[in-house]
């Protein structure tokens, strides 16, 4: 099946260890390529990864993007042997597996500290959690839900949703009454006739993760479904992670990447399980990583906005990624026809 298109909707969907280790002096290794999503998030992982992985092993870390999958399938698909590690989100890394374009990793040459279990997956490391929720403009009435968020009778105002039905469609279930455990499989027609409801009330269908909390603060629109991180600190800005859909970004290993450089790279992903890295991180792009022992490291305040937070995770969903690779087609084509009743 020709899954090109799913691909690019799932694009949008778009930190003591080693130390007295080093790469052995007949290493040839100079460099690992990385393909990641570039702006704060890579200059985050810089600062929290690269910097003490160079440091360790001598070996410059070079990083280019964007992280598309069908990047990743061309790299593959070509030979070409120039890129070893490779970020993606959950939808994407699970059609990765399936397309055979990622290594399995071996875990005992990374060497991890200890980490929460979902982020540890035979073919990724999942680095980071990010979270998409609800948010709206300071002085407007908090909705406890998505029902509520859609109820603009008692909570008028304007509504900025993502184009892009992974996020929205579960939401709009969970307006119709759908409890989130019960979210997966998504019944599709339900979620598009609650959505026909809706939909007067969406002014804004963004397409890039910094609109919404400009859209609020220039009181463009009063409430908007947001990533979390995007909110994080803005002035102006309230949000909840009560049914928020949490997800992870994974780093794998690219198929046809160089035996030396995948050796040297798993030094580069123990680095990514150390806690006082992901403070240095977080610090930089406020999304916590894998380390259970993150919070410790950081002030009080910034852990209850931490998406992993015992008190935020435990009112949150994953989404069902083998679910979306499965039917993300056809729910692409259906979105695409409700696109054009707007």
């Amino acid at each position: 099946m020709d899954r090109r298109k799913f691909s690019q909707m799932v694009a949008l969907t778009g930190a003591a260890g080693l130390m007295g280790r080093s790469m052995p002096a007949r290493s040839q290794v100079r460099q690992i390529r990385i393909v990641n999503s570039g702006g704060a998030s890579a200059d985050a992982a810089a600062a929290a990864y690269g910097k003490p992985f160079t440091s360790k092993t001598g070996i410059q870390v070079v990083t280019e993007g964007p992280n598309l999958l069908g990047k990743l399938r061309a790299l593959v698909e070509t030979g070409n042997s120039s890129t070893t590690l490779f970020v993606l989100g959950a939808m994407a890394f699970e059609q990765a597996k399936s397309l055979n374009l990622i290594r399995k990793l071996d875990w005992q040459k990374i060497d991890p500290m200890p980490m929460f279990p979902e982020t540890r997956n035979d073919y990724g490391l999942g680095f980071i959690f990010y979270s998409t929720l609800m948010a709206w403009r300071k002085g407007q009435r908090a909705p406890n839900d998505w029902a509520q968020f859609f109820n603009s009778q008692d909570f008028p105002g304007k509504r900025a949703l993502p184009d892009n039905p992974i996020y929205v469609l579960p939401a709009a279930l969970l307006a119709a009454g759908v409890p989130m455990e019960k979210l997966y499989p998504l019944d599709v027609d339900l979620a598009f006739q609650k959505l026909s409801v809706f939909k007067k009330d969406v002014s804004i269908w963004w397409k890039s993760g910094v609109q919404p909390p400009q859209l609020l603060r220039d009181n463009e629109v009063q409430y908007a479904m947001a990533w979390s991180g995007r909110v994080n600190g803005q002035e102006g800005v309230e949000y909840s992670f009560n049914q928020a859909s949490l997800d992870i970004s994974f780093m794998v290993v690219v198929r046809t990447a160089v035996d030396a450089e995948v050796d040297a790279a798993y030094k580069y992903l123990h680095e990514m399980t150390v806690a006082e890295n992901q403070a240095i991180y977080y610090g930089i792009d406020p999304y916590p990583g894998n380390s259970p022992s993150l919070e410790k490291l950081l002030p009080p305040e910034a852990v209850k906005k931490f998406e992993t937070a015992a008190n935020n995770k435990s009112v949150q969903y994953y989404h069902d990624a083998k679910w979306w690779y499965t039917q993300g087609d056809a729910v692409e084509r259906r979105w695409q026809q409700f696109k054009l009743s707007l």
